[in-house]
């Protein structure tokens, strides 16, 4: 398993796999390609979560250091990043993806990249819900995804982390408005929250 130091708001520090020419390149031997699997969906769930992305068009991604060693001159194919990819969105992969725009038959290849996943995203709602004392207050879309109230709510250490956060950490300022939606409809489907108003002026009680 590849030892990956600690991601900083400044750089990203790749695994030792990045820094080897095969890497780059899926191997027809089953147990070496799944091993290359697990070590792209590793390094593509960190590198999304130390940027903050959501979203991934594979083929806008091509040519960022996520798929492309420039020092190497080795680069991902955009054919080898969709097997990765869809891999991901497997029970195999452990469903850390899921295909927006067709996935593999879609030039492009937009997928959700799940570092968290809806459910996962629902815990770590509750846990600030609770911890900053929110219940049954209501709250808009815009002050849970943008405002003020939860910057820097994702710098909690990892030597002091709530019960509710088992899956890391807990920034969701400036998430995706799509996948806080969805991770909304968890709470919602548990009677933890109720949401409510016209598409642009959404409010969410927490119970």
């Amino acid at each position: 398993m590849d030892s990956l130091q600690s991601l900083t708001a400044e750089s990203f520090t790749y695994p030792q796999s990045y820094s080897f020419p095969p890497f780059f390149t899926l191997q027809p031997n089953l147990q070496t390609r799944l091993s290359q699997l697990r070590k792209w969906s590793r390094l593509i769930q960190r590198y999304c979560r130390h940027y903050h992305i959501f979203k991934l068009s594979l083929v806008s991604a091509l040519d960022t250091s996520l798929f492309k060693n420039a020092e190497l001159r080795k680069r991902l194919s955009l054919n080898d990043a969709l097997q990765v990819v869809d891999w991901m969105t497997r029970d195999e992969g452990g469903r850390r993806a899921e295909w927006i725009d067709g996935g593999l038959d879609a030039k492009g290849g937009t997928a959700w990249v799940y570092w968290k996943r809806p459910e996962e995203w629902a815990e770590v709602i509750v846990g600030w819900v609770e911890e900053t004392g929110q219940k049954s207050t209501v709250l808009t879309l815009y002050e849970l995804i943008n405002g003020e109230m939860t910057v820097g709510q994702g710098t909690v250490s990892r030597d002091w982390r709530p019960k509710s956060n088992a899956h890391g950490t807990l920034d969701f300022h400036g998430m995706d408005p799509d996948l806080f939606q969805r991770s909304l409809a968890v709470l919602v489907k548990r009677s933890k929250a109720q949401v409510f108003g016209s598409e642009d002026q959404q409010g969410v009680k927490f119970f």
